[in-house]
């Protein structure tokens, strides 16, 4: 579950271009705090903690503790601006959250076990159709990642969300399919289209649901017309 992780701030006077610049020449990105029913603030953060924080991987997963002059407020990132050439950060949104505000995050996915699958043994590829699934969850159970255990999966055999256990609490944001996670495919048919005999049937699923649900409609339009 999410820790709460600190981060050294500074109060930002200056706002604009002109302000963000001079934080920047400064070794800091400038950032915002919001939320919760109060004022918005203006801020800075050290640069190099930042950008470690960014390539955990999860930085937009993560509850930190934003410590502004030892006044000490928890937040979870919601935006991180990065230069478009350079790809570092030069503007990152934190979001005010209480221990039982809820928020959208997206979690990793981790496989494990792939030696013990038969149909990757002999031959068949792990096809990766969600590397991280969104969720809704309380700010205090963040899971890290989610677990899927290839044990025993032949080719043809799919994971789906039913599959993983999620913790109390944490929600997919698609609640209305059970949707696929990872399938094992034949080397033939990842070499040809990788993910895409996956994406075709879900899309096929969906259809067939969308028009099982018009169904009755039809028939009572065609039932009026021939009265």
């Amino acid at each position: 579950m999410a820790e709460a992780v600190e981060l050294k701030a500074w109060a930002r006077g200056r706002t604009g271009k002109g302000g963000a610049r001079a934080v920047r020449r400064e070794g800091r990105v400038p950032g915002i705090v919001y939320g919760d029913n109060a004022e918005p603030q203006n801020i800075a953060l050290d640069y190099k903690a930042i950008w470690q924080q960014i390539h955990t991987g999860h930085f937009q997963s993560t509850i930190f503790m934003i410590d502004l002059d030892g006044t000490k407020t928890r937040v979870i990132p919601r935006d991180v601006q990065l230069d478009p050439v350079r790809d570092f950060p030069i503007h990152v949104d934190f979001m005010r959250v209480s221990k039982d505000s809820l928020v959208t995050v997206e979690v990793p996915v981790h496989f494990l076990n792939e030696a013990a699958s038969p149909g990757i043994k002999r031959g068949g590829i792990l096809n990766v159709v969600r590397h991280e699934i969104e969720v809704r969850c309380p700010a205090d159970a963040i899971p890290e990642s989610f677990e899927v255990d290839l044990t025993g999966l032949e080719i043809g055999d799919s994971v789906h969300i039913s599959a993983i256990k999620l913790p109390e609490g944490v929600r997919p944001t698609i609640a209305e399919r059970d949707f696929t996670v990872a399938t094992i495919v034949g080397r033939a048919a990842e070499e040809a289209a990788p993910g895409a005999a996956v994406a075709e049937a879900e899309e096929g699923a969906e259809e067939v649901a969308a028009a099982a649900e018009a169904a009755p409609d039809k028939e009572k339009e065609e039932k009026k017309k021939k009265d």
